[in-house]
Order: structure tokens, then sequence, then C-alpha cells
């Protein structure tokens, strides 16, 4: 069973940074699309981000300039550097393969990132 481990999440101020980690079991070479999903208190999860593996990047227009997605296909990993944080980024940060039908994968345990005002 394919594993993701996301880490790097914590307590910040708003306008601080985080940088998340997901480190993910198998190859993600074949993986043409890899993301960040997030999911707030009560509200369902959310595609907050996504990269190819020809380095081809989305972000959901709520964090655009403000987040940056990256791989690193050698570790089997996946980054998202969260810079001018806000409140309203509050949530479990979870990554996953993204394909034509949706995730790849099963979920991991995420990593919750908490911006107080």
């Amino acid at each position: 069973q394919v594993q993701l481990v996301e880490f790097g999440g914590g307590l910040v101020q708003a306008g601080g940074s985080l940088r998340l980690s997901c480190i993910v079991s198998v190859s993600i070479f074949s993986i043409n699309y890899m993301a960040w999903y997030r999911q707030a208190p009560g509200k369902q999860r959310e595609l907050v981000a996504r990269i190819s593996n020809g380095g081809s990047r989305y972000y959901v227009d709520s964090v655009k300039g403000r987040f940056i997605i990256s791989r690193d296909n050698l570790q089997s990993s996946v980054y998202l550097e969260m810079n001018n944080l806000k409140p309203e980024d509050t949530a479990v940060y979870y990554c996953n393969g993204l394909g034509p039908h949706g995730r790849t994968w099963g979920w991991g345990l995420g990593t919750q990132v908490t911006v107080s005002s």
C-alpha cells in the first residue's frame, strides 16, 4: 500500500511562512501531476496547487502569488512553500497524485497548518 507522509505544518502568525514536505513511498516519476490539497474545518477538501512532470504549475486563486509547489522525483517528494500566510489558510494539508479521475492513492494523515491573526 502506498504511503504518503506530509510534514512541516505548525502554528504561525499571519504573514509568516511555512514549507510543507510530502514523501511518497513509491516512485513518482510516472505520476504526471502531483498536488497539494487542504481541508479546513467544516469544509470540503480542495485542490490548492498541482505540478506536472514538466514543471507546469496550477494554483487556486486564493493562494496565487503566495504559495509555490515543487517536486523532486528522485526523492519521491513534493513541497509547498507558503508565504504571507493568512488565517483562512488554516487547514490540514495533504499531498497526492492527480489523475484524470481524481486522486491517485489513498490519503495520508496530512499536516496541520494553523495561522493566527
